[in-house]
């Protein structure tokens, strides 16, 4: 059993719901990103997804498309990331779970990379671009290394895939809450609560929601429907307009992440 695992069974034990927080590793430095994942988890953040900066993010949305390029012009590499979460691992044992496209994985060497997972504290992957009928090399690598591999389904999913997704999906569900890319949105589709119903009757293991969550209404409203909420873009764009000042920046990031802590544990 890994953090991502034991931070289920203990919010589950306390009747709680899971928030998930998106930051990509790197923006606006690495040394900020440290920051933020320590204040991230003294605001009430349960796990977090550490993104890792792509030069063609095909999920995401304006927001966090434009995180790439601010982390890689600053020579972000998976390596320097991994040293992060080492470095990391010195004083929390916050779950990380990476969010991240195939191909740094597959460059990287997909035995290494699950090694370096497992070495450095990583808890978790998701690959959105890697359909899980491809992911026999790094679901084999990752079992043995008890490292969670997080599938996604999404409302256009069939009833036969996400038996599927639940049965090979570790760590959780992640539930795409619309058809498009990240980002924030004002209001969210109607059928989420129907489609997170239908995929929990498949399976016990945790179900969370993400993609346009981005106020605290919003985080509420999944909270009570699902075992966890993610949000990503919403934060991101903090990140983005106080990129000037750190200290501003991780203030902002603080409260706004509290405000989303209190609406979902307290759902």
């Amino acid at each position: 059993m890994n953090r991502v695992d034991k931070k289920f069974g203990e919010l589950k034990r306390n009747k709680k719901r899971a928030f998930i927080s998106y930051v990509t590793a790197g923006d606006p430095s690495l040394a900020v990103t440290k920051e933020i994942v320590l204040a991230l988890e003294r605001s009430g953040v349960d796990i977090v997804e550490l993104g890792i900066p792509f030069s063609d993010p095909l999920a995401d949305g304006p927001t966090i498309q434009a995180a790439s390029p601010r982390a890689l012009h600053k020579n972000v590499t998976l390596k320097k990331i991994f040293t992060l979460v080492g470095d990391l691992r010195k004083t929390t044992d916050i779950p990380i779970v990476f969010m991240t496209y195939y191909n740094p994985v597959l460059r990287y060497g997909i035995e290494r990379f699950v090694s370096s997972c497992k070495y450095n504290g990583v808890d978790g992957v998701i690959v959105p671009d890697l359909p899980y009928e491809e992911t026999k090399d790094l679901m084999r690598c990752a079992k043995k290394a008890k490292i969670s591999t997080v599938f996604l389904a999404a409302p256009t999913s069939t009833r036969r895939r996400i038996k599927d997704i639940v049965k090979n999906s570790t760590g959780f569900i992640y539930y795409v809450s619309l058809t498009g890319v990240t980002g924030a949105r004002r209001k969210l589709p109607s059928e989420i609560a129907s489609n997170v119903r239908t995929i929990k009757s498949m399976t016990r293991k945790p179900v969370a929601v993400g993609f346009g969550i981005s106020s605290a209404g919003q985080a509420r409203d999944m909270a009570r429907i699902a075992d966890g909420v993610i949000v990503g873009s919403a934060i991101v764009k903090i990140i983005a307009d106080n990129q000037k000042n750190n200290r501003a920046l991780i203030s902002k990031v603080s409260k706004f992440s509290k405000t989303l802590a209190r609406s979902i544990h307290n759902a």
